[in-house]
């Protein structure tokens, strides 16, 4: 009688036969019906096999059933391309051929634009491909195995290096390439470059920068290692999909030549990636061409204000502190280049030195027109002083004024109070006084009219100044809108 433990498996317990050893039984069925039984059942009190112990021996019969190769393919396609390999060697059969390196350049992000340094700082995705003579193999030796990834520093690698190159910071080591059948290499890894970039700020912040990513080998010529794309110009030249677009710079295009650079050493090829970027100006408008278009023109409203009033001085400094303010705080978001300044930097330079120049216009004026006050008050005082004193000898103003004595040849004869030389020589007096009053008012009367003239000659220049800065803003704009 036999008890089937499993059915969906074809095995069955039973009682072994009369003269049969349970050994040979055993060995008698599980040549009849396939791997042997390792464990003993255990029977629920219904007296079905328990699920635990059907599973442990499941998993028992499935490990016995399982081959176990002692040479996996994969392990012997590597040994069998690295067991020989020279990497020091160059992959090529024939000496004489070039080894064609493609190379293809993906722009990620913009990390930092140094203008005081003349750095770009870039996150870029390099590829590179090239083949390997010495790596290829036949798939269907191996399992149809048609791509397996070996350790970059266990074969020959072209030496190409970025000619701009300062400093390689942050960029992840990955070790391993993939190498398919035909000895094809595909080896593509992340970088971030610092390079050197002639950075132009001069038309900040409408600036447009073109900096350039030049790859090369640094010893084979291109008699040995050749350069070419692995995309089309055009492909390269428009494609943004891995660019981050939420930066302060925005990607234009990629555009890229090949050249022989001719050299004493030798004719090295190269291929030269341009990288196209223009600076969001939305953030700088606000907090820079706004206010100090603002200032300019409160700036220029203080010449509707009278040359003679005295808080025109007062209001001339407040701008002109308030201009220096703003240079500060300016001066952190504007770029610092030695080679070019911003057009916005030179255009406050020029309306500071207007309005030093019309405040110290200012001040002269005043000072100028506080004298003639002062000594026109002066000259009445001294007229009448002088006339009045009956008991001394009478002395013109003006000398009383100069504190210097007259001579006696000069003093005018005493003459007894309130006879009629002393009218006339009162009258005299008075006369002389309003002649000199009236000379000092002409005079007076050019200087202001002088000053008058330099003022509106200051607020012309400062007007055409301000619409030419305006001009020129909207003018980049809109070089920089159609760009």
């Amino acid at each position: 009688m036999h008890i089937s433990v499993f059915p969906q498996l074809g095995l069955e317990l039973g009682a072994p036969k009369q003269g049969e050893s349970e050994v040979a039984q055993s060995e008698v069925h599980r040549k009849s019906t396939g791997p042997a039984l390792l464990c003993a059942p255990d029977f629920s009190p219904l007296g079905y096999p328990s699920k635990k112990r059907s599973q442990l021996c499941f998993s028992e019969i499935l490990a016995i059933d399982m081959p176990h190769p002692r040479n996996p393919a994969l392990y012997r396609l590597t040994k069998q391309l690295l067991q020989k390999y020279h990497k020091a060697v160059r992959p090529v059969h024939d000496w004489t051929e070039a080894t064609t390196v493609y190379l293809d350049v993906f722009v990620h992000a913009i990390l930092d634009v140094d203008a005081q340094n003349q750095k770009l700082k870039t996150s870029i995705w390099y590829h590179e491909v090239w083949v390997d003579e010495f790596l290829s193999w036949n798939p269907s030796m191996f399992d149809e195995i048609r791509e397996i990834s070996l350790p970059l520093s266990d074969i020959w690698a072209p030496d190409i290096i970025i000619n701009e190159f300062v400093d390689i910071e942050g960029s992840p080591d990955l070790p391993y390439v993939y190498v398919n059948s035909s000895g094809t290499i595909k080896n593509s890894k992340p970088i971030q470059v610092v390079s050197t970039c002639g950075l132009e700020t001069y038309a900040f912040p409408f600036d447009i920068q073109n900096c350039s990513l030049t790859f090369s080998s640094v010893l084979h010529t291109v008699q040995d290692v050749d350069l070419a794309f692995l995309r089309s110009r055009e492909d390269i030249k428009h494609d943004k999909k891995e660019f981050l677009n939420d930066s302060e710079w925005e990607l234009l295009s990629v555009s890229s030549t090949y050249s022989i650079l001719q050299s004493s050493a030798g004719d090295f090829a190269q291929i030269q990636f341009n990288v196209v970027i223009r600076r969001r100006p939305l953030v700088y408008v606000v907090n820079l061409l706004i206010p100090s278009i603002f200032l300019m023109l409160v700036d220029l409203g203080s010449f509707y204000l009278p040359p003679t009033c005295r808080a025109r001085i007062v209001f001339k400094t407040s701008v002109l502190v308030g201009y220096t303010v703003f240079r500060v705080n300016m001066s952190d978001e504007m770029p610092r280049s030695a080679l070019s300044t911003p057009l916005i930097g030179v255009f406050f330079t020029v309306c500071m030195a207007f309005l030093v120049i019309s405040l110290f216009k200012s001040i002269l004026l005043v000072r100028f027109l506080h004298d003639e006050w002062s000594h026109g008050q002066e000259w009445p005082l001294l007229s009448l002083r002088g006339d009045t004193d009956a008991d001394g000898p009478r002395m013109d103003p003006r000398a009383q004024l100069a504190g210097v004595p007259e001579p006696p040849i000069c003093r005018e004869p005493q003459v007894q109070p309130g006879s009629l030389k002393e009218v006339w020589f009162q009258l005299k007096s008075i006369s002389t006084y309003f002649q000199t009053w009236e000379q000092a008012d002409r005079k007076g009367v050019k200087w202001l009219a002088l000053l008058e003239r330099l003022d509106r000659l200051l607020f012309q220049a400062y007007a055409i100044l301000l619409g030419l800065y305006t001009v020129t803003l909207c003018s980049l704009w809109a070089l920089w809108g159609s760009s």
